[in-house]
């Protein structure tokens, strides 16, 4: 009885070992859950918002690995970021950070703001407004921002709101960014620390995956033993969207994306 026990015993070892290793092996090499606490990112992504992030996107680099162990330098099996990814990055300043944004600017591209507007490489980047992206506060206020549609060097396509075109980082020095390196930008471009300023540029070493869809969304009105506020708190029109450009402007109505 005593050996069967002490085999039972040694058997759930091995295969609470074999999971972790397992799951240390899926989050490394292909997908990381991650979640978005700020609204940097709106309206391609929400607070509240679970996604995945492919790991295998880029390459791997230290920053794959848990806890960025620094077992090497540089990324092997690299794959250059693309210009309107949006991808998790270790803060450059402080690598314990994980952030999400909008690659905007390639090795060597020249990035400026005048006057709100996108400047890449010395060209405008073109923008189409769409209707308004209306965001409802918590204490039930409506809050209404300017919505664009922006198309990108090489016709990738994506929404940004403005709140006008006379703030913070809408007029900006000319960036230059170097070799192996990244100009990153979130969507919500007058709330989003970014490459115009406190993030600088990142190294591609830093990046840690291209985010790929949505396993959940909730809007934060149900704490965790609120059992029952669950289904009310879930974005259920938001489940298993795919992150990514925009397929056609025209479908940007007044709903479509709103953070309720």
């Amino acid at each position: 009885m005593s050996h069967k026990k002490n085999g039972g015993i040694g058997e759930m070892i091995r295969v609470v070992i074999y999971a972790v290793v397992i799951a240390l092996g899926i989050r490394t090499l292909a997908f990381e859950p991650f979640n978005i606490p700020s609204g940097s990112m709106i309206p391609t992504l929400l607070i509240g918002d679970y996604l995945f992030v492919s790991k295998s996107s880029y390459g791997y680099s230290r920053y794959s690995l848990p806890l960025g162990l620094p077992l090497f330098d540089g990324r092997v099996m690299q794959s250059d970021p693309q210009r309107g990814d949006v991808a998790v990055f270790k803060l450059p300043r402080d690598t314990s950070k994980d952030y999400i944004k909008r690659v905007i600017g390639l090795p060597g591209d020249t990035v400026q703001m005048r006057g709100g507007r996108l400047y890449i490489n010395g060209e405008e980047v073109p923008r189409q407004r769409v209707a308004d992206y209306v965001a409802r506060e918590p204490d039930g206020s409506v809050l209404r921002f300017q919505r664009y549609v922006e198309t990108l060097p090489g016709g990738v396509q994506h929404v940004i709101i403005e709140n006008g075109d006379n703030n913070r980082f809408d007029d900006t020095r000319l960036f230059t960014v170097p070799a192996d390196h990244y100009f990153m930008m979130g969507d919500n471009r007058d709330n989003s620390a970014d490459s115009r300023a406190d993030v600088g540029f990142v190294p591609l070493e830093n990046f840690v995956g291209r985010a790929e869809f949505l396993f959940l969304s909730v809007n934060g009105e149900a704490s965790l033993w609120e059992v029952w506020k669950w289904p009310l708190a879930i974005r259920w029109e938001r489940l298993f969207d795919r992150i990514g450009p925009v397929a056609n402007s025209d479908a940007w109505d007044e709903t479509k994306g709103q953070a309720q």
